[in-house]
C-alpha cells in the first residue's frame, strides 16, 4: 500500500474551511508515497508552487506508478480520497485531520482541472 494525496481546491471564499477534493484525473497536482510522512515533504514543495495556503486529501491506496494510475481508484476517489485531510497552517506548521474512523465524512464534490503535475518520492 501507498499514499496517493490530490491537491484540494478552495472553491468557496465564504467559507475558508470548504476543500474540495478532486478525483486524481482532475487535480491540480498528485503526490504518490510510500510512506505517509513523505506526503509532507511534497506539501512543503506544493506551497512553494501554489501557495500558502493549501488542502490536501490522502489515502491509502494499490498503486505503483502515479501516471498510471488503476481506472477503479480514480473511480471510487470520490467515495474513499477524502480520509486524511492535510491544511497547511501559518508558521509552516500542517493540520492533519483523520476521517477514516467516522462514518460520514466531510462532504466533498469534484471539478474539472486542466490535468495533473505529478509528484512522487520515489526514484
Amino acid at each position: 500500500m501507498r499514499w496517493l494525496m490530490s491537491l484540494g481546491e478552495r472553491t468557496r471564499p465564504g467559507m475558508p474551511r470548504f476543500a474540495e477534493c478532486p478525483p486524481p484525473d482532475q487535480a491540480r497536482a498528485l503526490a504518490l508515497a510510500d510512506d505517509f510522512g513523505h506526503l509532507l515533504f511534497v506539501l512543503r514543495e506544493w506551497r512553494q508552487v501554489y501557495g500558502e495556503e493549501l488542502t490536501a486529501w490522502a489515502a491509502q491506496v494499490q498503486a505503483d506508478d502515479i501516471s498510471a494510475l488503476p481506472a477503479e481508484l480514480i473511480t471510487a476517489w470520490e467515495w474513499e480520497g477524502d480520509v486524511i485531510r492535510l491544511d497547511t497552517e501559518p508558521g509552516g506548521y500542517v493540520r492533519v485531520s483523520d476521517y477514516r474512523d467516522m462514518p460520514v465524512r466531510p462532504s466533498v464534490s469534484t471539478r474539472a482541472g486542466t490535468g495533473p503535475q505529478l509528484w512522487t518520492t520515489t526514484p
